[in-house]
């Protein structure tokens, strides 16, 4: 697929699918013309980098973690510093409080919807 329909599919903008590629984080084929072509993989790619992305990760974290992303897993951290394990630890421990954080609120939105449906 094209740039424009892989941005229409992940409501991404171009300009950042061609900043995901100058990082390294995505990798499209080059056609003979010059054109980006990306594959069904880009899409579910795009996503976790967003994802990623809003959870507070910088992109250079986010290069040498995407391969344990794919499946089957591939895990390979030749330049794993202390203090790359360090974020990901602290992020890890801030995305579980956001998760905590959004169930509770998920759950009392619930429960007003209930209350309010059973008047």
């Amino acid at each position: 697929m094209r740039i424009g329909e892989l941005s229409e599919r992940t409501n991404t903008p171009r300009r950042l699918l061609r900043y995901y590629e100058e990082q390294g984080l995505i990798m499209p084929v080059r056609s003979a013309n010059g054109y980006r072509d990306y594959d069904e993989r880009n899409v579910d790619r795009i996503i976790q980098i967003r994802g990623l992305l809003d959870a507070g990760l910088p992109t250079r974290i986010i290069k040498q973690i995407l391969p344990c992303l794919d499946k089957p897993r591939v895990i390979y951290f030749e330049d794993a510093t202390p203090e790359m394990i360090a974020t990901l630890e602290r992020e890890r421990d801030r995305m579980t409080e956001r998760v905590t954080c959004l169930v509770r609120n998920r759950d009392a939105i619930a429960g007003y919807l209930e209350a309010v449906r059973n008047r």
